[in-house]
């Protein structure tokens, strides 16, 4: 049975909910990244919650073939590129997260990206969007892994930061003033930090754009 007919739903790391059920499960607004420093950085709960909108869809519209969404939370782009026939699976670290996904009816799988994953090396495009660029705190590491997870060949869109930023944090997610994760690692990049990030990783630039001068995303292909 291909991943097509099925949900996949699984648990990496029983003994924790994950950053992204943290988010899930705390009240929709005010929702942050804190480090111990001061800084602080919104996280768009409600978006991620809701289905796509004009900005997603400039995503879906590039992806070609069969489509790994990487930290898929409530998979608001699993269930819309399962609607325009794609081959799809959304992973996450988190089984609180994947949820919304399921009800969706979503194929979706508890995993981390630096884990197994299901047919590594076959995917034909892979999604790092809403800031999953920072997943695990070292854009260059995770540029590495995603490349083995497509074909040679294959397409990576990546979501940007919105300035040009290349900064890695130890943060914590807050609900208002009052932290609700551990502390984990985290980094956010702007596009001339994910093209050069890339080109050390196997990866050669074919396309940024920009949506409203909000959203700015790179498209990345897996060198041969």
């Amino acid at each position: 049975m291909s991943i097509s007919e099925r949900q996949l739903i699984g648990s990496p790391e029983p003994r924790s909910r994950g950053p992204y059920a943290e988010v899930v499960l705390a009240p929709p607004d005010d929702i942050t990244l804190r480090d111990c420093e001061g800084w602080t950085f919104p996280l768009d709960v409600g978006r991620w919650s809701r289905r796509v909108d004009p900005t997603d869809r400039t995503v879906l519209e590039r992806c070609s073939g069969r489509v790994l969404d990487l930290g898929c939370g409530a998979g608001r782009l699993v269930e819309a590129l399962a609607s325009r026939g794609h081959t799809v699976l959304g992973i996450d670290v988190s089984p609180v997260a994947l949820i919304p996904t399921a009800c969706r009816s979503g194929p979706a799988r508890g995993a981390t990206v630096f884990g197994p994953v299901p047919e590594e090396g076959t995917w034909d495009t892979a999604l790092l969007v809403d800031g999953h660029i920072g997943i695990g705190g070292d854009p260059l590491h995770l540029l590495r892994r995603v490349h083995d997870l497509v074909h040679p060949g294959g397409l990576l869109i990546v979501e940007a930061a919105p300035t040009e930023v290349d900064e890695r944090r130890r943060v914590r997610i807050h609900s208002g003033q009052a932290a609700i994760s551990t502390l984990f690692p985290w980094a956010r990049a702007g596009s001339g930090a994910v093209v050069r990030y890339a080109r050390l990783s196997g990866w050669s630039p074919v396309e940024e754009w920009t949506v409203s001068g909000r959203r700015h995303f790179v498209a990345l292909r897996a060198c041969v």
